[in-house]
């Protein structure tokens, strides 16, 4: 099974594959390897055992979108333990569908139940949610489980630790004894093995390997920016660098082509790189690279395998990779043969959740860095390009323009006729006008380099609740006092029994994580980022 390395070998259908190389994705993952061909053949229910970030979601969710009828009424229901995974599942599977005519309907907490109700009465094949809400449906019989073919169970380890394993029980009860089972969890602590072993009779399990993931000598930042400021932030930080040699990741061979060709059409020294260009074209463009013909290589994850380049001065994720893997992959490539070199990602406001994602995995420190301003961009050109003259005028030695700029001074004075050669050198190179404005308008029309707007917050999970005295109006009475944070600044307050929810912005929310550690009721309570996947 390990030997399959194409969607095509899986046993998908021609949309499904279609669907996928849309996506943009080039080659499964180890779990989907594992998990779809099993899924499409198989009758055993399945215990997944891997870190989170593996490719989970089209795992599970390209075979079920292949056995679902298109006939309005359940046939597969995923549980997530939060309303953030709950979404990002259900528009994952929206994104790989393809042409089928499927319905996936999230349901979840702090969403109007009205409005679930009417989304329900339309009809759905997919349900995605969370424990508490899909069991006030039951109640209410607004969703019916008996027909279900398929039943996954995303994060159970989070599930658990997060009170929801009782409810999550319950679920299992009312489901269709027929169904086929799955569940996900980075780690299988006792008492999720116990629900295994009593709600899932005839199971495989399937154990992914936890690679050790270590980044390089690379410094890592990422940036804020919108997806329509990508490019003007990237000629930015090539042309503030002082000898930029680096390898740019797009996710789709489609990227690779438009970010090149926008990049040639601006006048850099770039080349593509992906799966549908021949062998010989690869290693041309690679010998280019190495002798540094080209100084910028565009690339998508797998025509990147097995690059033999040292050197490079930056590695930039231009857009997010895949999973935690993929990203320690790519910046694995700078800081070589001793030199310590930068790896840079840019994140676009719906992107936030899923970096911190990465973050977090792989362990890397990732810090926030500001775009240059344009005048720091010219301001570095400059530099540079006084430095390069200097070095011509120390080195240079009587030549057949000697005579020719003596004739020029003595015409024009000195001061004019060296002014007017370097305008007419370098006013091009020097043109702030070249540059686009980078940021969104604030509220009143003012504009502000990398302002984000308010899809750029931080959902976090609390370890205080009910129990602690808290209600939502003292939970954000407490924050606003221990973190410099405007109590309007803090939305979607929910406080459960023993934990709670918030939102807040971005860019407060390490502080968050950073202050909020006391002693309540004589234990430690913590705050830290709701689960979010990458899936």
């Amino acid at each position: 099974m390990h030997s399959l390395k194409s969607f095509s070998q899986l046993g998908l259908s021609q949309d499904a594959l279609d669907a996928i190389e849309k996506k943009g994705f080039e080659e499964p993952t180890e779990i989907q390897k594992l998990v779809i061909p099993r899924m499409l053949s198989g009758i055993k229910d399945i215990v997944g055992q891997a870190q989170t970030g593996t490719g989970k979601t089209a795992a599970f969710g390209l075979p079920i979108l292949e056995m679902v009828q298109c006939d309005k009424k359940v046939h597969a229901l995923v549980l997530t333990p939060t309303r953030e995974l709950a979404i990002q599942v259900s528009e994952e599977l929206n994104s790989i569908k393809g042409s089928k005519n499927v319905s996936v309907v999230p349901i979840y907490g702090g969403q109007s139940i009205e409005e679930q109700f009417r989304r329900l009465k339309k009809g759905a094949e997919i349900i995605v949610g969370t424990p508490g809400r899909i069991i006030d449906h039951l109640k209410r019989k607004t969703i019916d489980l008996s027909l279900i073919c398929v039943l996954v169970i995303d994060e159970a380890d989070e599930m658990l630790n997060m009170g929801f394993i009782d409810e999550m029980e319950e679920i299992l009860k009312h489901a269709n004894p027929e169904k086929r089972t799955l569940m996900f969890s980075a780690t299988m602590p006792e008492r999720i093995m116990g629900t295994v072993k009593a709600y899932m009779k005839d199971y495989e399990v399937i154990k992914i390997r936890n690679n050790q993931m270590t980044t390089s000598l690379a410094e890592q930042i990422y940036f804020e920016v919108r997806e329509e400021d990508k490019v003007e932030a990237l000629c930015r930080i090539i042309d503030y660098e002082d000898d930029f040699y680096g390898l740019i990741f797009c996710r789709t061979k489609r990227d690779v082509d438009l970010l090149a060709t926008r990049l040639l059409d601006r006048g850099y020294d770039v080349e593509g790189l992906h799966g549908d260009i021949s062998q010989a074209q690869r290693e041309k463009i690679l010998d280019k690279f190495k002798k540094k013909h080209i100084n910028i290589l565009v690339a998508s994850d797998v025509a990147a395998r097995g690059l033999d380049v040292f050197n490079i001065s930056h590695v930039i994720n231009f857009s997010l990779p895949q999973d935690p893997e993929s990203y320690v992959h790519r910046i694995g490539r700078t800081g070589r043969a001793g030199r310590k070199g930068t790896a840079v990602t840019f994140v676009t406001p719906y992107e936030y959740r899923k970096m911190f994602f990465i973050k977090k995995i792989s362990k890397a420190r990732i810090t926030k860095a500001d775009i240059p301003g344009v005048e720091e961009v010219i301001k570095m050109k400059f530099k540079r390009i006084q430095k390069e003259l200097e070095n011509a005028i120390r080195n240079y030695e009587d030549s057949d323009y000697s005579e020719w700029a003596c004739d020029l001074v003595k015409k024009y004075g000195a001061e004019k006729t060296i002014g007017s050669l370097l305008k007419m050198t370098y006013f091009e190179k020097l043109d702030s006008s070249v540059y686009a404005d980078i940021g969104v308008k604030k509220p009143g029309g003012a504009t502000s380099e990398n302002y984000i707007d308010n899809q750029g917050t931080a959902r976090l999970f609390i370890s205080v609740g009910k129990k602690d005295g808290f209600t939502p109006r003292k939970l954000v009475q407490m924050l606003t006092k221990k973190v410099k944070i405007r109590g309007n600044r803090i939305e979607e307050v929910e406080v459960f029994e023993n934990f709670s929810f918030v939102t807040v912005p971005f860019s407060s929310a390490e502080e968050v994580i950073k202050k909020f550690s006391m002693q309540i009721k004589g234990r430690k309570a913590s705050a830290r980022r709701a689960t979010a996947r990458n899936k």
